[in-house]
């Protein structure tokens, strides 16, 4: 018979938060497409740290910043400079991008 945790020991677990704070879910689909987007590109890749797919996953997080859907990071921090493509694109045009009638950034 089973009696818990291996060797009786009987510990109790305690959840800990993650470490940048809560990551609400989408449910406007703001950044649906986004997300569509970057999980086609890793099905691709193989699950591989592919370039194309982490510019995929920075515009989508890039929207959910915008949205309020997750607290505003710098890029640095969450490993997403120097990106290829990206050399002629500062950070604040990045930024900045704006929406299109049809809700989504151009």
């Amino acid at each position: 018979m089973a009696s818990g945790a291996p060797g009786g020991n009987f510990r109790t677990w305690t959840p800990t938060p993650p470490e940048r704070g809560s990551f609400p879910l989408d449910h406007e689909g703001e950044c649906k497409s986004f997300m569509e987007s970057y999980l086609k590109c890793m099905k691709f890749t193989e699950n591989k740290n592919a370039p194309n797919c982490r510019i995929l996953a920075k515009q989508y997080l890039k929207c959910r910043m915008d949205h309020q859907l997750m607290e505003d990071s710098n890029w640095e921090s969450l490993g997403l400079v120097n990106l290829p493509g990206e050399e002629n694109i500062h950070e604040k045009d990045l930024h900045n991008l704006k929406k299109g009638k049809d809700g989504k950034y151009k």
